[in-house]
């Protein structure tokens, strides 16, 4: 899935690049092929963004134990890792609400 998501949010915030409101384009950047979104379906998506909930949830646990044991003393950097990894549950929790609503509403459908 191309476009702004949580993954590359940050590629953009560092390179600083703007839209350009004419065009509406963002600058320094290729228009999106549609058939390059069409390899990707929306189960390897959501699979990707649970993956990467997970990555960040281990990361804090290794920080975590690393504090507890004393192999460091980055308790900020603890507390920003486990921040982290809170807020991507978070959103990923809505994001797992948001689906099954939309779900009960196609069930509610009638053919």
């Amino acid at each position: 899935m191309e476009g702004f998501t949580i993954s590359n949010a940050n590629r953009f915030l560092e390179t600083g690049i703007t839209r350009d409101s004419k065009s509406m384009a963002i600058e320094g950047s290729s228009p999106i092929d549609s058939t390059s979104n069409a390899g990707k379906s929306f189960a390897d998506t959501l699979k990707d963004a649970v993956g990467s909930v997970n990555e960040l949830q281990k990361a804090s646990d290794k920080f975590s134990q690393n504090v507890a044991t004393g192999k460091t003393d980055d308790v900020a950097g603890a507390m920003i890792a486990a921040e982290r990894a809170d807020i991507a549950l978070r959103v990923m929790v809505q994001v797992r609400n948001k689906i099954i609503d939309a779900y009960q509403e196609v069930m509610k459908m009638q053919v």
